[in-house]
């Protein structure tokens, strides 16, 4: 008996060293970026990114009642049913109030899920006030970025292949162009596929919209925090799909202005070219 108990206490120990050093690693890796041995999600810079927190908290308190209570109610049907205590078992089939609870709660259960489900999915889907719109085009394997209203000027954004990284980029994740957006402000994204379905995703601005071919998704994000955030390609889009990443640098407004100025020049020959190539097939 002593060999077991002190068997289980080495079991539980192992857990909680275990559940600590999770908890370690999750608050290290909270950042814009894949990190190594992450646990936990990327810190939000959106208001969606951050109500889509709100919401995982909820599933997840939701979640640990809903064990706790059921694994109490296992083990009290264990220990009080067991065959020792009960040589002679009741033969009850039916018990109207529990069948009645067994029902409602859940019922209940969904409907405080489905409330602020709702609510963030009518939020995410679209704004009313956006200060400017970007089109993003999904091809194989690359991203194309529009820029409406800011010139009307687009680009291609490719990743850099392994051996032309310089030191402090990112492998996998590194483009020529990035797209780059004002922080601060709602940002219209209007998504589409050029040849098959693509998924546009950044995890830190909880976005993911996937570009269908004959068809313009929506979406929106306003980037409350400066700074370079990562994302990729997360449909399985053919066999380069895992060379599609995403790039977004969120600058000042000064700066962003400055930057479309260069752009504007930087991509008009290139926009030239590809729309005289397309008017002579």
């Amino acid at each position: 008996m002593p060999s077991n108990r002190k068997r289980i206490a080495t079991v539980f120990f192992g857990i909680l060293l275990a559940a600590l050093a999770g908890v370690g690693l999750t608050t290290g890796a909270w950042a814009a970026e894949p990190q190594p041995w992450q646990l936990g999600m990327q810190t939000p810079v959106t208001p969606g990114k951050e109500s889509l927190h709100s919401l995982h908290d909820l599933l997840l308190w939701l979640i640990t009642i809903i064990v706790i209570f059921v694994l109490a109610l296992l083990i009290y049907v264990m220990v009080r049913f067991r065959a020792s205590a009960n040589p002679n078992p009741s033969r009850t089939s039916h018990n109207t109030l529990i069948e009645v609870l067994w029902t409602v709660i859940p019922v209940i259960i969904l409907v405080v899920i489905a409330v602020p489900s709702f609510r963030l999915l009518y939020f995410m889907d679209r704004t009313e006030e956006a200060d400017m719109t970007i089109k993003v085009t999904g091809h194989q394997w690359y991203w194309n970025y529009a820029y409406p209203d800011n010139g009307d000027f687009a680009f291609d954004s490719y990743m850099i292949p392994e051996e032309d990284l310089k030191p402090g980029q990112k492998r996998l994740l590194e483009v020529d162009n990035a797209l780059v957006v004002p922080a601060g402000k709602n940002i219209r994204v209007l998504v589409a596929g050029a040849d098959v379905m693509h998924s546009w995703l950044v995890p830190a601005l909880g976005v993911q919209l996937y570009t269908i071919p004959g068809r313009i998704n929506e979406t929106w994000f306003r980037i409350d925090k400066p700074g370079t955030y990562y994302g990729q390609c997360n449909q399985i889009c053919g066999v380069n799909h895992a060379y599609m990443p995403v790039k977004v640098e969120a600058v000042s407004e000064a700066e962003f202005e400055a930057w479309v100025k260069q752009a504007q020049d930087k991509f008009a020959d290139s926009g030239d070219r590809k729309v005289a190539a397309a008017a002579a097939q």
